[in-house]
């Protein structure tokens, strides 16, 4: 599987905006770590080809050779000088973005959330180098938005815990062309987003804001929905009862009037946040009790949420004393984790095995870590 390339920031910016192939070249290495080696290897050259092309000793005017590096790299033709912003090529790509966003988010929901990183973010390179050129038409404008906030939630799925700043800025980057567009629906949608992801990056106090403006500007029930079961994990992470209280009611009342069945929206992941949020607040015998008596009616409606409910119910299980169940329950979170590729969910495992006293699985979940690790870092 592919690496998850994050070519972004003002330095990247400039870098396309410059059209240097040399520049491009040096500053991509520089974001996603690679030696001249890497970098040679992925593009099928020699070394010394890279370095001379690098030290401006080698000056590559050949169209084909330009458009195999930006395919290669997933970079915009026209940063690399092959092809213009206002030929048909892009004119097909605003076309049939849409259908993209929706394929890479349809990729992510079944678990293949690499794929998704992968298929995204061509688009969102394309259409990030023609806003930075001031070509920034409306059709553009919302497809980037809905490409940013897209990439963002599968960074978000995909990143360990201590680079989920990244996901956050791209989440963040997709609010600010919502504010932009006045579009209300785009707006609540990349509220909610947003707010979670600042929420898995620790900024916990600035996500409850995020969510909070969510809940009021989401104007159908499964919007509102959506918007109090995060607003409620984000309550209980900051141990605010009151507020937890006040969202999963919000959002059990929505849910009571209509089925939901989109991947926040449906029992089961109200079921989870319900007892996840419970057990932060200090109510950990009220998790227990409901977790008991009341079994989930539904499925998860994407394999991450299964791993996420197992890593609830086995803290859940540990405040109850139930040891073995908890054990079972991290052992399957863990493989799925794994599995799935979301270090971040295995990160989560060891820390419940870690306050469990679950030295086993707290190792296993390290060496599962270092072996994905392995799998997902260039070189």
């Amino acid at each position: 599987m592919p690496a998850v390339w994050l070519w972004s920031a003002p330095e990247a910016t400039a870098a396309l905006r410059s059209r240097n192939l040399a520049t491009i070249l040096r500053v991509y290495r520089r974001l996603n770590k690679l030696s001249q080696e890497r970098l040679a290897a992925l593009l099928g050259y020699d070394k010394t080809y890279v370095s001379m092309i690098e030290t401006g000793r080698r000056n590559i005017s050949d169209v084909a050779t330009r458009r195999h590096i930006a395919r290669t790299l997933g970079l915009p033709m026209h940063a690399l000088g092959v092809t213009d912003n206002d030929d048909a090529d892009f004119a097909a790509m605003i076309q049939f973005g849409d259908s993209t966003i929706r394929l890479a988010e349809i990729a992510r929901q079944s678990g293949r959330v690499v794929d998704a990183v992968n298929e995204l973010w061509p688009l969102v390179a394309r259409l990030e180098a023609r806003a930075a050129e001031g070509r920034a038409e409306r059709d553009t404008m919302i497809l980037l938005g809905q490409g940013r906030a897209a990439l963002g939630v599968s960074l978000g799925t995909v990143l360990p815990e201590e680079r989920l700043t990244a996901a956050a800025r791209w989440t963040g980057k997709a609010l600010a062309v919502a504010e932009r567009l006045g579009d209300r629906a785009f707006l609540a949608h990349a509220l909610r987003m947003h707010g979670n992801e600042l929420r898995k990056a620790d900024h916990v106090g600035a996500a409850i804001a995020r969510l909070s403006r969510a809940v009021a500007v989401s104007e159908d029930r499964e919007g509102q929905g959506a918007a109090f079961a995060l607003l409620a994990r984000a309550a209980g992470e900051h141990g605010d009862p009151d507020l937890f209280d006040l969202a999963i009611n919000g959002y059990r009342e929505r849910l009571d009037d209509g089925g939901g069945r989109s991947m926040l929206f449906n029992p089961f992941t109200f079921r989870e946040i319900e007892l996840r949020g419970l057990v932060a607040t200090g109510r950990a015998a009220n998790a227990v009790r409901i977790m008991q008596t009341h079994m989930p009616d539904a499925a998860p409606v994407a394999p991450q949420w299964h791993i996420i409910e197992r890593v609830t119910a086995g803290q859940v299980l540990l405040a109850a004393r139930q040891r073995d169940g908890a054990e079972d329950a991290l052992r399957t979170a863990l493989l799925a984790a794994e599995t799935h590729r979301l270090p971040h969910q295995i990160q989560r495992t060891i820390r419940a095995a870690d306050d469990g006293g679950l030295i086993e699985i707290s190792t296993s979940g390290q060496l599962a870590l270092q072996r994905l690790n392995a799998l997902l870092t260039p070189g």
